[in-house]
């Protein structure tokens, strides 16, 4: 499992992100994008005369291609061949269907650009939350933590809740919170299984518990503005966060986790087959993989030597260890997750019908 940061490195941060984020809520007629020959844009909103200039990142960029229906990969073309082109499509779009959107900021730059309805359950809320009641839980042990651009996470064990999958190779339960302040999912605590042989972290896909971020609609008629925290708001996120801490206090339970221990001991009896390498190659394509975690996987597949569904969930989760992003290498253990799910290993060499696939790498935002 990926370390990240330690929990004061993460507390530092979540403060430092709290006393310069921004938030605004705007009708699109107000906001200008202005793109430069190298890609770079900037948004620019209108409050009341006072310009506020702001660069676009990769995913506000992607976030106002779906909300305007342009396909991304002509989005992307534009924004690389031809940004006059993009520019008068974003700033048309704007003001031919006018909208108001939040507009979520950090570090001078846009992070998210979301419905007004969304609800901000951030991040530095959830942790003064969550952090006293996992150190109430006896046993209970944050071995990884960390807060991406699009994400955060705190990944606990419980080092009373322990089982073995075979002769000494145990498995400790524990949960896994996470969080994104700009559309990339809901709040979620989901089952965590750590494997102590390897330091390998499963994210389980059965009991995961989800929260939304839908809010009620900001009712203005203000062209831009910027949001601050009222009363209102606070008193909904207290009683929101109350139902997050009895969700966090039953987290980890015994008998869901002996149903996923039992689920690893099946998957030991479960082949893969005798060719490795086309297993894996399946694995990929099913999942998307690149090129260098698809060979990070093989490799730990093949050094195992062990060709059962368990040989292959295990290279997936160790491969995340190799894995320098941590939103991606966190999606490389619920793809573990993924096949621990599967109700047996013909499923795995099954070749995939696209429209069926699952997307466990992103979640939109409610429109």
């Amino acid at each position: 499992m990926k370390t990240g940061r330690n929990i004061e490195e993460l507390g530092k941060e979540l403060l430092r992100q709290r006393e310069i984020r921004k938030d605004y809520v705007a009708d699109t007629r107000y906001l200008t994008v202005v793109t430069d020959e190298y890609g770079q844009s900037n948004m620019q909103i209108d409050l009341n005369g006072d310009m506020v200039h702001l660069t676009l990142n990769d995913l506000a960029h992607s976030q106002i291609a779906n909300r305007l229906q342009i396909p991304l990969k002509y989005y992307n073309k534009m924004r690389k061949e031809n940004p006059i082109l993009l520019d008068m499509n974003i700033n048309g779009w704007f003001r031919k269907t006018p909208e108001k959107r939040m507009v979520r900021t950090l570090d001078n730059k846009v992070r998210a650009f979301l419905s007004d309805r969304y609800r901000r359950l951030d991040n530095l809320e959830l942790a003064t939350t969550v952090l006293p009641i996992i150190q109430e839980i006896k046993g209970a042990q944050i071995i990884s933590c960390d807060v991406t651009e699009t994400n955060m996470y705190l990944k606990v064990i419980n080092k009373r809740l322990k089982a073995e999958v075979a002769v000494n190779d145990v498995v400790q339960a524990g949960f896994v919170i996470s969080n994104s302040e700009v559309g990339l999912g809901s709040l979620k605590v989901e089952p965590l299984i750590y494997r102590l042989v390897c330091k390998n972290g499963l994210i389980a896909k059965d009991y995961t518990q989800k929260k939304y971020h839908v809010g009620r609609q900001i009712d203005t008629m203000d062209a831009a503005y910027e949001i601050y925290s009222d009363e209102t708001l606070k008193a909904d996120d207290k009683a929101f966060f109350m139902k997050v801490e009895d969700t966090v206090r039953t987290a980890v339970d015994e008998t869901k986790f002996n149903l996923i221990v039992e689920k690893f001991r099946d998957s030991k009896r479960q082949s893969t087959g005798s060719d490795p390498i086309k297993t894996v190659e399946i694995l990929a394509d099913k999942y998307t993989l690149n090129k260098n975690e698809e060979a990070s996987i093989l490799r730990h597949f093949i050094m195992a030597n062990d060709n059962s569904a368990f040989g292959l969930i295990n290279a997936v989760t160790r491969a995340s260890q190799d894995v320098e992003d941590y939103n991606r290498a966190t999606d490389l253990e619920r793809i573990g997750g993924e096949l621990l799910a599967l109700p047996n290993s013909n499923k795995i060499l099954t070749l995939p019908n696209r429209s069926n696939m699952i997307d466990i790498t992103s979640q939109v935002e409610l429109a």
